[in-house]
């Protein structure tokens, strides 16, 4: 959904047919068991609240074309953990579990409270691993933290900071899934936007 129109000449490829080419004065047939797999962060519907600037509407003829979608979720908390661990261990971080734990926890329930529409920016995979990047060279999971949500409004930020700083005390969490967290802690006035992993 970032292309532009001209992504309608793969219209007959994905029909299975062939295309001719002119640069090379050749009919090309796709062979048996080609693919052609695109990746859309509004599934062609454009963004209409920012969130994915410069995205297009794409032609329901042409998106009719494609037979499956795919729907890419979170990973699962313990997956995500590995992934946080890895990259720890990459940068030469050791005796971490706790923080890799904490920082999923933190943001699976920041993305709870998005889905259930008391909070408008979530924190993504991607995120978490530019937190355990900037905790390897400052060494400081707070400041790692704030540098890596310094981009959200300030009243966002602050929530998300004093919730991370809750869960890093082994505060209880369940209970913030419910009216305290979502409906006083995480609301701001922005709008709703889209899931971007």
């Amino acid at each position: 959904d970032l292309a532009s129109n001209k992504i309608m000449c793969l219209q007959p490829i994905l029909e299975g047919n062939g295309v001719f080419l002119k640069k090379i004065n050749r009919f090309v047939k796709p062979s048996k068991g080609f693919n052609v797999i695109a990746t859309a962060n509004t599934k062609g519907q454009g963004s209409d609240d920012g969130k994915f600037i410069g995205t297009n509407i794409l032609n329901e003829a042409f998106l009719e074309r494609f037979p499956i979608t795919v729907e890419q979720a979170y990973p699962t908390n313990k997956i995500e953990t590995k992934i946080l661990l890895n990259v720890m261990a990459e940068k030469g971080l050791t005796a971490t579990n706790e923080f890799a734990t904490s920082l999923v926890t933190w943001a699976d329930i920041i993305r709870k409270t998005y889905y259930e529409g008391g909070v408008d920016e979530l924190i993504s995979t991607r995120r978490l691993v530019h937190i355990v990047e900037a905790f390897s060279i400052f060494k400081n999971k707070m400041k790692a933290i704030e540098m890596c949500t310094n981009r959200f409004d300030l009243d966002t930020k602050t929530s998300f900071l004093d919730l991370y700083t809750k869960i890093d005390a082994g505060e209880d969490v369940a209970s913030w899934l419910n009216d305290d967290f979502a409906s006083e802690e995480l609301t701001d006035d922005t709008e709703e936007g889209n899931v971007n992993y």
